[in-house]
């Protein structure tokens, strides 16, 4: 994890504030009640100058998810998505990772938020390879967690929330403990979701498996640029139910997200994935993904807002 700049700026509630200054209340109704909705995506330095990869569509989810949970955000996208290119042009980054967070605020505590007002910030820092230098080529070493994902009906799993997260450390942590880089969860009824942060793929005779929407996963834009790219590249998808044991069986494992990018699985549970190695299907998927981010590709997707 690289350290933060602390003399970078923060933007909070439309206005610019030095990294130190950034602080809200100890009675926020966040810090008790887990009140937040979050993106993290990534700015790139591009041949044609920093570029956010899809903007847009991480502001849209944003939004999503505050609708699901009733914020009323006091910003339009539009406004948004101009104050995330303004802190990134104010803090002079060429690339980073970009946390815009919507949270209830100060005022009165309590389960009912309507009292508090809905903050809004944007962070802007550089962040490395988020599961190590060398696990886009060598890959990482994995297992499934004993902790679920959260059971439809109780929280939506279709919104980014904060509260989600406190299980997505729990899978983390368990992992972490027993040497492994990261951990992929179930959902209620056994079959494959995702990682603590990242959306997952499996490949199996020439054909990519990836788990549905009703399996308790998160909408990844990274995903959905993934699906795209496999089209593009006349490779065969289904988006349907897997069992968890297509991971042990599976030619290729990778996880998709915007802090993971495209990072194949060496191996699940200790069961070596392939020749636990990067795979064809992923080295291919790497190359186009990172052929639009580097301009090398015209962006006929749009997936790129220049700073």
């Amino acid at each position: 994890m690289s350290p933060f700049d602390e003399n970078a700026k923060v933007w909070m509630n439309g206005r610019l504030v030095p990294w130190n200054d950034a602080r809200i209340h100890i009675a926020s109704h966040v810090i008790h009640y887990g009140s937040s909705l979050f993106e993290g995506f990534r700015a790139y330095d591009t041949p044609k100058g920093t570029a956010v990869f899809r903007l847009d569509a991480h502001i849209k989810r944003l939004y999503n998810s505050c609708k699901m949970y009733r914020m009323e955000v006091p910003y339009s996208m539009e406004e948004f998505s101009q104050a995330v290119i303004e802190t990134i042009k104010a803090n002079q980054f060429k690339s980073c990772y970009v946390r815009p967070i919507i949270y209830r605020g100060y005022h009165s505590l309590g389960v009912d938020p309507f009292p508090n007002p809905v903050d809004c910030a944007i962070l802007v820092w550089n962040w490395g390879k988020y599961l190590g230098d060398e696990a886009l080529e060598n890959g990482v070493d994995v297992r499934v967690s004993s902790w679920w994902r959260m059971a439809p009906n109780t929280f939506p799993a279709l919104a980014k929330s904060g509260a989600n997260y406190m299980n997505s450390q729990l899978i983390k942590m368990e992992a972490i403990l027993e040497g492994y880089a990261e951990g992929i969860a179930l959902n209620i009824r056994g079959h494959i979701s995702e990682g603590s942060g990242e959306n997952i793929f499996l490949v199996h005779n020439g054909t990519v498996y990836t788990p549905p929407l009703s399996s308790s996963i998160l909408p990844g834009i990274t995903r959905d640029s993934v699906i795209t790219l496999l089209k593009e590249l006349g490779i065969r998808l289904i988006e349907e139910t897997v069992p968890r044991e297509m991971l042990y069986i599976s030619d290729e494992v990778f996880f998709t997200g915007s802090a993971a990018e495209i990072t194949p699985i060496r191996s699940v549970d200790k069961i070596t994935i392939g020749k636990g190695e990067r795979g064809p299907v992923v080295k291919k998927l790497q190359e186009a993904f990172f052929a639009y981010i580097n301009g090398e590709k015209v962006d006929t997707y749009g997936w790129l807002t220049y700073i």
